[in-house]
């Protein structure tokens, strides 16, 4: 009797032993799994870029992380995608800031219309800016990088040479821009970047304010027939790039500094398809026999006394908030004097 359990108990050891091993290493096998929302189409070079930066995570963590991205808005709207961020919806998500107008007041300093001369500038200001101001309207995510596109220029159905011809269109803009619009004269139309193809072939707005890549990006070319080039009052939209706060604090610290890591690298990444995306939306929009308008001197100063209210107006508005817009806008121009030496050619 003694013997017989002697060897029931010399197995169940061998069982226990050989199955323990496998079954821990299936645990540590088992990925993270993050899911990633992104309100731009899967064609678009900056979901691209989104969408290898999600590559790069899971080859530089060795398959601990597994990242699926939702594009083109499909799990949580462009104009949601911050709040599906903090609520968990997703554990990633980029957008427009400006589309949660109000939401991000000192953020906004960098949307304003400081004369962005290309989108690696925009970028790295925007980058800079928040990691001088650490506005607290962001503690509730963790903040991994942000990009901003080239200047937002106007494109219209019929041409705009001056202020005159501008006055009483209907331009989709958002956020910030929709108030440049204003101020030159023009009715701003609130709407997303992807319903704006529709407005304009219905006619429901006469143009809209956007860098000249949307025109191939977003295929506006075919829909505009003409782009003022009015740098003098290039304004950007920046876009982040943010995740969850309780699934980053529940990372190991080693996937976190992988994370970063890409995270900063992308920055470049994004800037640099941002110009790319510009050069070709030109070409494009060219290609289909559309025109661009270049302002004279004279008329280019008058657009940007036109909007200078408007930068006037955000310092006073922050100030009685108690939040620091001179600060903000000094810092914005720092960095696009600091930048542009390095990315102006």
């Amino acid at each position: 009797m003694k013997k017989r359990f002697f060897l029931i108990i010399i197995a169940a050891v061998f069982v226990v032993s050989s199955f323990t091993p496998v079954s821990i290493t299936a645990v540590q096998a088992k990925p993270i799994d993050l899911s990633y929302s992104i309100f731009f189409p899967a064609t678009h070079g900056q979901c691209k870029a989104g969408i290898d930066w999600a590559r790069e995570v899971e080859k530089r963590t060795n398959g601990r992380v597994k990242i699926t991205v939702f594009p083109g808005g499909t799990l949580t709207k462009a104009n949601q995608c911050y709040d599906g961020v903090v609520n968990g919806i997703s554990d990633l998500g980029m957008s427009c800031f400006a589309y949660t107008r109000g939401r991000f007041p000192v953020m906004e300093a960098i949307d304003l219309p400081h004369g962005y001369p290309n989108g690696q500038v925009a970028t790295h200001v925007a980058n800079g800016f928040y990691a001088v101001m650490k506005p607290a309207e962001l503690n509730d995510v963790k903040v991994l990088y942000i990009h901003a596109h080239g200047p937002g220029l106007l494109h219209t159905k019929t041409p705009v040479h001056n202020l005159k011809e501008l006055k009483g269109m209907k331009i989709r803009s958002t956020g910030l821009s929709a108030k440049v619009t204003e101020a030159l004269g023009g009715v701003p139309v609130a709407m997303p970047q992807g319903a704006t193809y529709e407005a304009l072939q219905k006619g429901v707005v006469e143009g809209t304010f956007t860098p000249i890549e949307t025109l191939k990006g977003w295929k506006q070319a075919e829909v505009i027939k003409y782009t003022t080039n009015c740098t003098g009052v290039g304004y950007t939209t920046a876009m982040f790039v943010v995740m969850n706060l309780k699934k980053w604090n529940s990372l190991p610290k080693d996937i976190q500094k992988i994370i970063e890591d890409t995270s900063t690298e992308w920055v470049d990444v994004h800037g640099a398809v941002w110009d790319k995306g510009d050069i070709e939306g030109r070409e494009y929009t060219l290609s289909l026999g559309n025109k661009i308008i270049q302002l004279s001197d004279d008329e280019n100063n008058r657009w940007k006394a036109a909007v200078q209210p408007i930068i006037n107006g955000f310092i006073q508005a922050a100030d009685e908030k108690n939040l620091p817009g001179g600060k903000a806008v000094d810092e914005v121009k720092k960095l696009i004097e600091k930048y542009s030496q390095k990315y102006i050619q």
